[in-house]
């Protein structure tokens, strides 16, 4: 059985897809924000919510999803998964 998933990744609205990826690249601002992390408990409270969004959006990905990606989102491989998803869809 062929992944279906690179073709329909070639439409941008994939089913949360690019939410998903959209909250992986906000997740990226975040950690290189060198004024949020001069407090550290704010950062880190937006790490902590900008991670739950990404738990959630990637739950709520249509099954099935490329085995990578599964992988990279289980692994929290954020940096990973959005390459990926990125590599994957059209922009």
């Amino acid at each position: 059985m062929e992944n279906a998933t690179p073709k329909a990744f070639a439409n941008p609205d994939y089913f949360g897809v690019v939410d998903l990826r959209e909250a992986l690249r906000e997740r990226l601002t975040i950690i290189h924000d060198e004024a949020s992390r001069r407090d550290a408990d704010t950062h880190t409270e937006r790490l902590r919510v900008v991670s739950e969004k990404i738990d959630k959006l990637a739950a709520a990905l249509p099954h099935p999803i490329d085995p990578r990606l599964a992988h990279y989102l289980q692994r929290r491989s954020y940096d990973k998964a959005l390459e990926f998803i990125e590599s994957t869809i059209r922009q």
